[in-house]
Order: structure tokens, then sequence, then C-alpha cells
């Protein structure tokens, strides 16, 4: 790692090479170990280190960015030639305002030494736990184990200057047998969190019992949603409109909503860099601090998050946090969401349930329409057909596309417990219960 105190005298350096009439400084600092693991074997082992530093300079409403590697004097100070350049060859914007000011940021304990000295011998341990789960029930794994240090630093010319260090461990596993598939995957800032054979375990059990999967024709169902699924409808949510950018070009599903039902009353969703049971993160990419930010509020659509530019376009408002990287087209992002739990267990949605279909995760998911959150995706590695409370047997993987506001509205039971599932990129992350949902509505069928 870079360290605080190396990173602070890279940023004052950075600045120091600006002419310009403001300057913002990012540094990202990444020491990450990945074992990877197919057909029952560990066939990868990789390290990487990485320090990336990425320069904003303003010259009055023109933004400019550049970034770069090479954290040597001579790199620094063409990175920073290279962003004033980009700058004043930019048109004027006339919305932007100005860098933000420095305030107080709270410090998260988001470090684990464990994780952070974990060795390869201690993944290779855990894939090893998963591969011989598998190979004891003549099925073969394919997965990982990574573990990873990250730092962020970000500082401007007007003061600010915020740091953070955390730490995330990631297991996942598929388990494939010649008709069947199960999965299973767990995130941690711990990786004593972590169990590798507890892991191993559920997707070799769902693997087995998807063997020799059945048809079902499409139409509207009760559907067991586990967290995976769950999480891969609250991240879209994100993606689609729980940000001010959205809200202000007129493209968000809670445009003109505000105070207003939009899904049913169990459903809360907030976002929270400093909750423990996330990807905890103080600050956003501009240095501001966080806010938890109540986004739908007992199935009422309550707010969405800001940066400081779309927080200069509105009058009175400020930004809650939640900056990306400049330059960006998504604008803010909640990056840390979080579902509110309920009481029932998955063997209580599961007794509780007539005829329905178990879902493990959903896979290849895409928006159809942003507005009315209509998301169209397949369901995979373990998909089961319920019967009088009971899962009866396997299905053959089915496509949905099904609105997920509406979905929510007929959520009529949550799990008691959360699980933080962390994004694919960067790391961002959803923290969420498991669902039973009324009328989800599948669209066809597939042959495998």
């Amino acid at each position: 790692m870079l360290g605080k105190e190396r990173m602070q005298a890279i940023a004052e350096k950075v600045l120091g090479f600006s002419e310009a009439d403001q300057t913002e400084v990012l540094i990202f600092g990444k020491d990450e170990q990945l074992t990877r693991f197919a057909v029952n074997t560990i066939h990868q082992n990789v390290s990487e280190t990485n320090a990336t530093v990425r320069v904003r300079c303003v010259y009055g409403k023109k933004n400019g960015v550049a970034s770069g590697n090479d954290l040597s004097d001579e790199a620094l100070r063409k990175v920073v030639e290279s962003a004033q350049t980009v700058a004043r060859f930019q048109k004027d914007n006339p919305d932007f305002v100005s860098l933000p000011g420095p305030q107080k940021v709270e410090t998260s304990m988001a470090f684990f030494e464990s994780t952070a000295a974990c060795t390869p011998e201690v993944r290779a341990r855990g894939a090893a736990a998963i591969c011989s789960l598998s190979r004891e029930n003549e099925l073969e794994a394919a997965g990982a184990f990574s573990t990873a240090v990250d730092e962020l630093m970000a500082v401007n010319s007007l003061g600010v200057s915020a740091y953070h260090r955390g730490t995330i461990a990631h297991i996942v596993t598929v388990i494939m047998g010649p008709d069947s598939s199960g999965y299973a995957s767990a995130d941690a800032m711990d990786v004593t969190a972590l169990d590798p054979e507890d892991i191993g375990r559920v997707a070799v059990e769902k693997a087995l019992k998807s063997k020799n999967p059945t048809d079902l024709e499409p139409g509207e169902y009760t559907v067991i949603l586990e967290e995976n699924a769950v999480g891969d409808m609250i991240d879209t949510l994100g993606y689609l409109g729980l940000d001010a950018l959205s809200v202000q070009e007129g493209r968000s599903f809670m445009n003109d909503r505000f105070g207003q039902k939009i899904t049913g009353d169990r459903i809360t969703i907030w976002d929270d860099g400093h909750d423990p049971r996330g990807l905890m993160l103080p600050f956003d990419y501009e240095g501001v601090p966080k806010q938890k930010v109540t986004l739908i509020e007992k199935g009422v659509a309550a707010g969405v998050v800001y940066d400081s530019f779309t927080a200069g376009r509105e009058k009175g408002k400020t930004s809650t946090g939640h900056s990306l990287p400049a330059p960006n087209s998504w604008g803010p992002y909640p990056t840390n969401l979080f579902m509110a739990p309920g009481e029932a267990t998955k063997e209580e949605m599961l007794a509780a349930t007539e005829k329905g279909i178990w879902v493990t995760r959903f896979h290849y998911t895409n928006p159809v329409h942003p507005i009315k959150t209509v998301l169209t995706g397949m369901t995979r590695d373990g998909t089961f057909l319920i019967e009088k409370g009971r899962i009866t047997r396997p299905l053959k993987n089915l496509r949905f596309t099904q609105s997920i506001l509406e979905a929510l509205a007929n959520a009529d039971m949550l799990g008691k417990d959360l699980k933080l599932i962390k994004a694919d990129w960067e790391n961002f992350a959803t923290c969420v219960p498991a669902a039973r949902i009324q009328k989800f509505r599948f669209t066809g069928t597939t042959e495998f």
C-alpha cells in the first residue's frame, strides 16, 4: 500500500504542478490477489499492485481530466499538463459551479488485517475445500477466491483532503453437472467471516438437485428469489434512476412521483456508505462525506443521491456524497444500497407457497424500459418448482420480463437476514434480503 502520507505527498506535488483555477487529485491504490479454479483444480494464482492518479483541472466553467499510473515527478507533471490542455479546449459548462470545499470526513473501520495479510495458501485451502466437495459428487467446480486492499485519497485546491483504506474478500463458485449447475457466493470485508466449505456445499447441493431439469410453461408465478436475484434488481434500480441527474434529465422512474407510492409497504431502500454491513466508504470521489439517503420509504418515493454538480443545478441542494470519478455520464450513483429486511426465513417462505418457482439468481439481465423499470433476463444455476410448500422438481431455466417496481409492489414476504453482494465492477455493493413475490412474469423457456 502507498499509505496516507505518501498519497498526500503525491497529491500536494500534483497541486503544485497545476496552473488551473481549481485542481482535483484522486489517487487509487489497489493490492489484489486472486486464486482461480476450474475442473476441480486450481489453475491460476495472480497478484496485482497498482496505483492510479487522476487529475481534474478547472478553468472557469471548463473541466479537463487526465490520468496515469506512473508516480514519477515527470509523469505526474505530464498528467497535469494533459488535464489542463483538455480543459482549455472544452466548451463552458454553464451548470458547473465549483469543486466542493472541505468538510469533516468520518473514519470508517473498513480495513481488516486478516484480509490484507491473507496468503495464497489460505485461498488455496478454500478453493480446495470447494473442489473436493465437487469431485466427491462427480461434479466440476469453477470459481475464484480473491482478497484485496483498496486505498482512495481525494484532494483538491480548495482544501479537501480525505483518505480511506478498506479490504474486501470474495468467493464465488459454479458447480456443473452434465445437465445441471449450482451457484454460491459470499463477500465480506473480513476474510475470516467467509466459509469456503459452506459455499461449496450450497453450490453442490443445488447442482445435485438440478439434475434432469423439466419444462414449465411461461406465465405469472409466485417466486422465491434468493438474495442474489433480489440484489440484481435493486442494483439495476439504482442504475435506472435513483440519482439526481436522471431526474433532472427527465428519464428517471422517480420523476413526478416523489411522495407517491411506487412499491409495496414492505419496501424501504436507502444508501449508506457508513453501514458496516456493506462495503464502507465514508466519502465520494470528490472527497465529500457520504450521507445516508432514504430513496424509497415504506413504498413511497423519497429521494435521490446528488454530487456537487447536480446539487449546483438545483436551488437549496447540496451534495449527498455520491460523486463518481469525473468525467462520467452517469452522474451521482448510489454505491452502497440497502433494502430493509422482513421477518421470514426462506424455509418459511417455501412452506407458505402453494405453487411457485424458486430462483437462485439471475443471469444476463438488461433493462427494457427504464421509466417503467422493466427488466429482462434468465434464471440460472438452480431453478426449482414449488408445490404445496415443497421443492418438487428442477426446472429448465426461464426468461423473465418484469417491472422491478411492480415486483416490489407484489413482494409479500421478505427475508429476515441481509446478504452483502459485491458488484462485478468497482467496490459497489447491495445488501438485501430474499423475497417472495406474487405474479412474477416469465415470458420464455430454454433447452437447459
